[in-house]
């Protein structure tokens, strides 16, 4: 009778895989909403009535333009002076500031990630008739974007922080309708803020109508009220600010 031998113990075979993977670990929930379409247009909707706000208070203030001197300048100050004594002097206005620029800068950033995601698509109009269907003012807001950008960075450099040679000579920092006025009342400045300011208005129109369709908010039955807002307050907003060139070049304000 023969003695069983022990069988050799079996070794590991390390080219065996698990049959599951370990799940990759997630992104944060808003990093992957910002790497979708959807995400880009939400923070271009959100951006957009942050800005849309801005513009709308800003023109409805420079109106003051209309009651004088006086009146103008003291509005000027009473936004230096928002919240003191809370506040040290002008601090909430550059808190503002901050948070304009935080949403010019998403709002561009996704615009241009939009840009280069459809340009990576490849979807061209597939007739003229699909082209002429995406109204002019779609298809310009890249365009109309550019010159709002370069004009208001020309506009700062006018009448904010009064470099030459864009700002006048006489610019003196705290005499806002005086600096205003002087600078507007040069010929190619007053048309350019007239063209800007039209550019600014057609952005306004499909940003207006677009932005509660990114938001999902684009009910077939509310198309005829979003038409109408968009062009409303487009227009009440470019129509308010040509109307400071064209006022101060025809000497009715500052004259």
């Amino acid at each position: 009778m023969t003695a069983t031998q022990p069988a050799p113990p079996l070794s590991p075979d390390i080219s065996v895989k698990p049959l599951r993977k370990r799940p990759a670990r997630r992104k944060p929930f808003f990093v992957e909403l910002w790497q979708t379409a959807v995400g880009k247009k939400w923070i271009m909707a959100i951006t957009g009535v942050m800005l849309m706000g801005f513009v709308f208070a800003h023109a409805v203030g420079n109106m003051k333009m209309y009651l004088g001197e006086a009146d103008f300048n003291h509005y000027s100050e009473f936004l230096r002076e928002i919240l003191v004594p809370i506040l040290p002097r002008t601090i909430f206005l550059w808190l503002l500031r901050l948070g304009l620029i935080a949403a010019f800068v998403f709002h561009i950033w996704a615009a241009a990630s939009l840009t280069a995601m459809n340009r990576k698509a490849n979807t061209p109009y597939v007739s003229r008739r699909d082209y002429i269907a995406a109204n002019f003012a779609a298809r310009t807001m890249r365009w109309t974007g550019v010159i709002v950008l370069l004009f208001l960075i020309w506009h700062l450099a006018d009448l904010t922080w009064g470099l030459k040679p864009i700002a006048t000579d006489e610019w003196t920092r705290g005499l806002a309708f005086e600096n205003v006025t002087e600078s507007l009342q040069r010929v190619g400045v007053a048309i350019f803020y007239v063209i800007a300011n039209i550019a600014l208005g057609i952005h306004l129109f499909h940003g207006s109508w677009s932005l509660f369709q990114s938001l999902g908010l684009n009910n077939p039955r509310f198309n005829k009220a979003r038409r109408y807002f968009a062009t409303g307050f487009a227009v009440l907003v470019a129509g308010i600010n040509i109307s400071f060139p064209i006022m101060i070049q025809a000497g009715v304000v500052g004259g």
